[in-house]
């Protein structure tokens, strides 16, 4: 019996209709794409539910969505746009009871203007945090009664630490950290960032998931595993040091990627 870490993947539900019996056989993390926009959150999406629920029969893996983000800042200033972001997290939450969904990701407030600008204020760090927590106070305990955790992913982020000391903030289990390996590499080739194992290494225990993506270091290009020049010899030996036991999904633009990247992780002995 092998001990390497599995790998899952997010996909909409068109690609769970292909991929579907590599993801039960194995009892796979599972991360839904359907649920991001504001015309399928404002509209009638019970109807996506109960076909997720279809294609999942016999599925008792780690089920979560991928939440709100476009044009959603978890930090903005405005009161007014503020309380329509906290409803987005509410929405997207709602989604997550139905479905029986555990995890949420959600983006991370940080821009590389902020890694140069906060010190240049004199409550800038602080603010950041208030607005946040402002915005996702009003849900953090619904999250908690349903079972969600909230994960923030990085984006911008230059400071691997900003992002975890905001998770930490909240003193709660529902919320805790993601990494995207191909915005990491970004930020590491293009804003002289950390290498992507540092964001691990920084983040510890509170990684619950991690976004897993190829890419050249210039832009957030969501190749298949093998494709770029990430290290992957290096973040895997970094998440052998954690107990959290995130949860590892690939997601690639092209989901006919998918099966080859988890073999070039095989390949490579790092996961099945």
């Amino acid at each position: 019996m092998t001990s390497l870490p599995v790998l899952g993947a997010a996909m909409p539900l068109d690609a769970l209709e292909t991929h579907r019996d590599w993801i039960i056989d194995a009892q796979r993390d599972l991360e839904l794409q359907d649920f991001i926009t504001a015309d399928v959150l404002n509209g009638d999406w019970m109807p996506l539910v109960e076909r997720a629920r279809g294609l999942l029969d016999g599925y008792s893996g780690r089920l979560g969505i991928h939440g709100p983000f476009w044009g959603l800042s978890l930090a903005n200033p405005d009161a007014d746009v503020r309380a329509l972001v906290t409803r987005r997290m509410e929405q997207g939450l709602a989604v997550c009871e139905a479905l029986g969904a555990t995890q949420m990701v959600i983006h991370s407030p940080y821009t590389t203007w902020m890694y140069n600008n906060l010190d240049n204020a004199k409550n800038g760090r602080r603010d950041v945090v208030d607005l946040v927590h402002a915005t996702l106070d009003p849900v953090i305990a619904r999250a908690e009664s349903i079972g969600v955790t909230m994960v923030l992913e990085n984006i911008e982020d230059k400071d691997p630490d900003a992002r975890c000391e905001l998770a930490r903030s909240f003193d709660s289990a529902a919320v805790k950290v993601s990494i995207d390996t191909g915005h990491a590499h970004y930020a590491h080739g293009t804003t002289m960032a950390p290498p992507v194992d540092y964001y691990v290494h920084r983040a510890g225990d509170l990684l619950e998931h991690i976004h897993l993506q190829d890419a050249d270091g210039y832009a957030d290009r969501h190749w298949a595993i093998g494709k770029g020049t990430v290290n992957w010899p290096a973040v895997f030996s970094a998440l052998a040091q954690l107990t959290s036991k995130p949860r590892l999904i690939m997601e690639l633009r092209d989901k006919s990627g998918i099966r080859p990247s988890a073999d070039y992780l095989r390949g490579l002995g790092l996961a099945e």
